[in-house]
């Protein structure tokens, strides 16, 4: 599933930055909650740094601004220790992506609609 939210993380070793992508969360699950990075206090504190994603200069380039939710749980403990659990993990992705398909038909009507009266209005006006 293609993740939603781009942060930065230290390349092991090198200490150099790269670009990675803020996870799924059956992503987050295996790669972070596995790997005890959601007990490491450094990484969780860049949790609550990207914050700054929900700020309008910065949220208008998300493709799927509803990941700015799922980074406000991440602020969370308890939902962190969820991830580890792979049925959570699988129940939240399966649910994102029920709302991502209902959403994208229902913009596609609202899309054709507002098209449809303008046009109308457009005739009208004439």
């Amino acid at each position: 599933m293609e993740a939603a939210v781009y942060t930065e993380s230290l390349r092991a070793g090198g200490g150099e930055k790269k670009q990675t992508m803020a996870a799924a969360p059956a992503t987050m699950e295996t790669v972070l909650a596995q790997r005890g990075y959601f007990r490491d206090r450094t990484f969780v504190n860049y949790f609550k740094y990207l914050l700054y994603w929900k700020e309008p200069e910065y949220a208008k380039y998300l493709k799927y601004p509803q990941c700015l939710h799922m980074l406000e749980l991440l602020q969370y403990e308890h939902f962190r220790k969820e991830l580890v659990n792979a049925q959570c993990a699988k129940f939240i992705d399966e649910q994102q992506l029920l709302h991502w398909q209902h959403y994208s038909r229902k913009r596609v009507r609202l899309q054709q609609a507002l098209a449809e009266q303008q046009q109308q209005n457009i005739t009208s006006s004439k």
